[in-house]
């Protein structure tokens, strides 16, 4: 291929591409429910079943993996669906959170929705992904701190790595990582890891809407 031809190619490429996390094993979005009660605004929780594989019995938002081509947004409605039988119609997108590109080589966006309170009331969990649900005041999240921990995370090159390929000495000082990790406890529970992360995240954008418009989606 000529060198114009290469450029062009690839000028066409990205102009219709939409970049994403590099290197990215999977795609995931989860719904951050607010529901309306009479009292004030809620954000709704799940806990993932105890039969399940990978993290059970842990707090999170509704959500899984984006199939194919499916946007966060579909991804997102379906999961909920899937989960709580919270049907589309019942929930109105207000805008994606920032996403989490993880450590784990998979990214997350977060859709922040309004459900509709009566849809909430007559869910059904599905019995293989959810044990239960519950409610927290948007109020108690905006007025209570976050326990925080945080931790290293030290890179460990595998046996055979070509430090003199690379020219770099055996004792070469590798970068470390860090962690932080935000813990909501709310009645039994405890929100933490991505789901406290993303919890965190909406408690400050509230926050930079100012006390008279803060509880005011």
């Amino acid at each position: 291929m000529e060198h114009r031809d290469i450029a062009g190619g690839l000028s066409r490429l990205l102009e219709g591409r939409t970049p994403g996390l590099m290197d990215a094993t999977g795609r995931y979005a989860v719904l951050v429910p607010l529901v309306e009660r009479k009292d004030g605004w809620y954000l709704l929780y799940e806990v993932r079943a105890r039969s399940m594989r990978r993290q059970p019995g842990e707090v999170c938002f509704p959500g899984g993996r984006m199939e194919g081509a499916e946007s966060p947004e579909a991804c997102a409605l379906r999961e909920t669906e899937e989960e709580l039988s919270i049907p589309p119609s019942a929930v109105r997108i207000l805008g994606r959170l920032d996403f989490i590109a993880h450590r784990a080589n998979f990214i997350m966006y977060p859709i922040l929705a309004l459900v509709d309170a009566q849809a909430v009331e007559h869910m059904t969990l599905n019995p293989g992904e959810v044990d239960e649900t519950f409610l927290v005041p948007v109020r108690h999240l905006l007025e209570t701190e976050p326990l925080e921990y945080s931790y290293q995370l030290i890179p460990q090159p595998v046996e055979g790595f070509p430090y003199e390929l690379i020219g770099i000495p055996r004792d070469y000082r590798w970068q470390p990582g860090g962690e932080n990790v935000p813990v909501y406890p709310w009645e039994g529970h405890a929100i933490w890891g991505l789901t406290g992360r993303i919890t965190r995240h909406l408690v400050a954008l509230l926050r930079e809407m100012g006390p008279e418009q803060e509880t005011e989606p």
